[in-house]
């Protein structure tokens, strides 16, 4: 297995847009952020190992991995270096030949042959002296190449005066320079995904990849399990059956096709509103959409037809259909599994298997939905709440005991409770009654009782007493009550206070006094 652990997410993707969507594995390494002949690398491997596409639903990433990556096997040296120059008259000549079906011609012929890695890479090496300039030639419903316009649109808030810059989001297809724009008031994250389900459902249909300028626009935050491109960007492109490109940086007849349309949108349309006031965006992409239409069916200079008729014509029946229904924003994170068996959302805790504690998840979450995944497998899923604080357990999730765990158990609290003083204890046993399940406090009782580390168990005794006078029970409360002192003041008459709370599973530090040591 190499060095460097391989991602088995990112080559299920490999796999996916190879299978599914057939593209070429410059595509699929331009969209997954890996070398072409690393894709190649994947493919072969797969192809080694017996996998057919789609995998098998049972077959998790420690199988697929070691699937993929069994132990080296020693290597023959009498191989017979590649003929490159025949190589690449084969690529620049022949249609739809590639460097994989060159490389099984090759090793049909020499068994003994070297590897697809390799070949690709020395393939590459001789090509790159020869200083070849490839053509870009698109095809009817191949690309869609988006970007946002250097050029922005004030929008006045008329109650408070507030300018906004507008910004404007430009896609352009490539075979007939069909062209979309709208405004938007950001370039995150919700308004570039945004932004992409409007413009396929301005073109009716959904073209074979999408090709943005500059993938900042695509990703607001490094991201530790996938850093090439945000994984919303990925689940959208799996949503509608296409693949993401970004153009290469420093490669400007890759982002050619979007450079022009900024240019042609910034001449025939916000020049034209460029002595508008705005006093919203409704207002504004309303003025954009009716320009647009006459930018696409004003008649070409140099060829017969227009952007729409050409669009008609060449990229729509090409075009993939819709799904039923649009893409639902959705944003990953990743969760370590507490002690309560439960994931953070957003302020809400969502269970998952008991087994999984102290494991890192992907927690997709939507605003309806939230789903779990661990090793590329999806072990929970819940309806969105909004309660803060709040718990939404799935009772299957929960341990028929609680032995494996017994560490971490409603008594042990009890006892390091106990330790630090009556008042403790009684807080501890009330939060424990209180939640549906007493698993649901460990979080809690964790925090509360560390803080007798940072403060002193005397100061955090008293703090308990506070807390349960004036029924302000949680962890923050406790906190701010030891950081400006509270607990070493006499509570006054008119702050708020409760009665205890009666329950037989409360008994008080004296139960505890025999066992403490």
């Amino acid at each position: 297995m190499p060095g460097k652990r391989v991602s088995m997410r990112k080559i299920r993707e490999v796999l996916r847009l190879k299978h599914d969507l057939r593209r070429s594995n410059r595509e699929i390494g331009l969209s997954c952020g890996i070398g072409s002949s690393t894709v190649g690398d994947y493919l072969q491997r797969a192809r080694n190992a017996g996998l057919r596409w789609p995998l098998p639903e049972e077959l998790g990433d420690t199988e697929l991995e070691q699937r993929l990556f069994p132990p080296p096997t020693p290597a023959n040296s009498s191989r017979l270096f590649p003929d490159f120059q025949e190589v690449h008259r084969e690529l620049q000549s022949r249609k739809h030949v590639t460097l994989n079906l060159l490389w099984q011609e090759y090793k049909e012929q020499h068994p003994d042959g070297y590897q697809y890695s390799w070949f690709c890479q020395r393939y590459r090496e001789w090509a790159a002296r020869l200083n070849v300039v490839m053509r870009h030639e698109h095809r009817a419903g191949e690309k869609l190449f988006v970007d946002y316009a250097g050029q922005t649109i004030d929008v006045i808030d008329p109650s408070t005066g507030e300018i906004r810059n507008a910004q404007i989001f430009v896609a352009v297809l490539g075979a007939s320079n069909y062209t979309y724009a709208e405004a938007t008031l950001s370039q995150q994250l919700e308004d570039w995904i945004g932004s992409h389900v409007r413009a396929f459902n301005f073109l009716g249909g959904v073209p074979e990849a999408v090709v943005p300028d500059n993938l900042k626009s695509g990703v607001i935050k490094t991201c530790k399990y996938e850093p090439d491109i945000n994984p919303t960007y990925h689940d959208l492109a799996r949503h509608y059956q296409t693949v993401v490109l970004p153009a290469r940086p420093r490669k400007p007849r890759d982002k050619a096709k979007a450079e022009a349309g900024v240019l042609l949108v910034e001449r025939w349309i916000l020049a034209r509103l460029r002595k508008y006031t705005f006093f919203n965006l409704a207002d504004l992409n309303r003025e954009i959409q009716r320009l647009l239409q006459i930018l696409n069916t004003k008649q070409f200079k140099k060829l017969p037809g227009t952007r729409h008729s050409r669009f008609c014509e060449i990229d729509q029946p090409a075009l993939k259909p819709l799904p039923l229904t649009p893409y639902e924003l959705a944003y990953w994170k990743k969760a370590t599994v507490h002690l309560d068996y439960h994931v953070e959302v957003e302020g809400h805790y969502y269970s998952v298997p008991y087994t999984l504690v102290k494991k890192k998840l992907d927690v997709r979450y939507t605003a309806h939905t939230v789903e779990c995944f661990y090793r590329n497998r999806r072990i929970a899923s819940h309806l969105r709440s909004t309660l803060r604080g709040r718990h939404t357990t799935v009772k299957a999730h929960m341990p028929l005991n609680h032995q494996k765990y017994s560490e971490w158990n409603p008594e042990r609290f009890k006892r390091w409770a106990a330790k630090i003083g009556p008042q403790a204890l009684l807080l501890t046993e009330t939060l424990l009654v209180q939640r549906q399940h007493p698993q649901q406090a460990y979080r809690s009782l964790l925090g509360i009782l560390r803080l007798g580390k940072a403060y002193s168990d005397e100061r955090l005794e008293a703090a308990c007493a506070r807390a349960l006078k004036i029924n302000a029970l949680s962890y923050r409360s406790i906190e701010s009550i030891l950081k400006n002192g509270l607990d070493q003041k006499t509570l006054v008459n008119n702050e708020k206070s409760s009665k205890p709370v009666e329950h037989g599973n409360i008994r008080g530090a004296d139960y505890y006094h025999s066992t403490v040591h």
